[in-house]
């Protein structure tokens, strides 16, 4: 609206009546006088200025809203902050149906594939659904978003450096100049167990993402949208999901994973200690099963040689 007046955002708040105002708390919440102090200046209806706000999401989810445009859409005008993409799980614009850009101008399906887009897209909307229930509070669900973004990142395995499939081509020469990118720690969290997909595309020093809310409302695009999909997955079958990240946990990063588990509701927890124990003891059987099949193989003499010889002559 400042831009449309040609005016700057403190001057037109001072125009308002507002002088000193946050513009941010503005955006929050408007209290009955100033939605009555900016119909009055704009000629909107004190409802439509209400309307502007984010006065009915909860207060748990206002780290998520982006101050500006996080990702963009190349259609829209580069001052205009719309509303509807304020929020962290949103990839495409209400307007122009386009996917948004990030700073640097890749969309998601630059960076996962056209195809590998599409087919996460379900579980993305899935997760989206559920991250806007949460954040109006129109749903209350016994395993939040809060929850499951715990669970996605936290740390299932000791950081290690990058591993040879994570590690671009690089000549002997390179590799002793960049000595110090190889040998780095990188952490290892559960979401690259859940969104195996991310995990292939997604830039080695990049993979972490922060702890809880803040991965969402801190995250790059790829980050969000990995969240996104991963929390549509976890509602689909909180169970298996868990599992999952369990087996491939290591000592210390099964005692971690337990330790968020226990926020979850004690029905999912009682389920998952069951199926778990269960798939231990077959990981257990189909290992001694390989091992010996593998003795055998290594002590089966050839029924055939490479050439046919003459009766015993070898």
């Amino acid at each position: 609206m400042a831009t449309f007046y040609a005016l700057t955002v403190p001057e037109f708040v001072a125009e308002l009546g507002l002088s000193g105002r946050d513009m941010y708390d503005l955006e929050w919440r408007l209290s009955a006088g100033e939605g009555a102090l900016i119909a009055a200046r704009t000629g909107l209806s004190a409802e439509t200025a209400q309307a502007m706000t984010f006065r009915d999401m909860v207060p748990a989810a206002r780290m998520m809203i982006a101050r500006k445009n996080q990702h963009h859409c190349p259609l829209c005008p580069s001052d205009v902050h719309r509303k509807s993409t304020a929020l962290p799980w949103r990839f495409r614009c209400p307007i122009h149906g386009a996917e948004l850009h990030d700073a640097t101008g890749a969309t998601l399906s630059n960076m996962l594939g056209a195809g590998r887009f599409t087919e996460l897209k379900t579980c993305a909307d899935v997760g989206a659904a559920v991250l806007d229930a949460w954040a109006r509070g129109e749903e209350q669900r016994a395993l939040g978003p809060d929850e499951m973004l715990a669970f996605l990142t936290a740390r299932h395995r000791r950081a290690s450096p990058p591993n040879v499939s994570e590690q671009p081509r690089m000549s002997l020469g390179a590799r002793r100049d960049y000595y110090e990118f190889l040998t780095t720690p990188i952490i290892r969290q559960a979401l690259t167990v859940i969104v195996p997909e991310y995990d292939r595309v997604a830039l080695v020093l990049t993979k972490p993402v922060r702890a809880g809310l803040h991965s969402l409302a801190q995250g790059t695009l790829l980050q969000a949208f990995a969240l996104t999909v991963g929390i549509g997955r976890i509602v689909e079958d909180p169970v298996n999901r868990a599992i999952d990240v369990l087996l491939a946990c290591d000592v210390d990063g099964q005692g971690r994973v337990q330790d968020v588990l226990r926020s979850w509701p004690l029905s999912l927890r009682r389920q998952i200690s069951a199926r778990f124990w269960r798939a231990q003891r077959d990981e257990r059987e189909r290992e001694i099963a390989e091992k010996t099949t593998r003795r055998r193989q290594s002590h089966k003499l050839r029924a055939a040689q490479s050439h046919k010889y003459r009766y015993r002559i070898s």
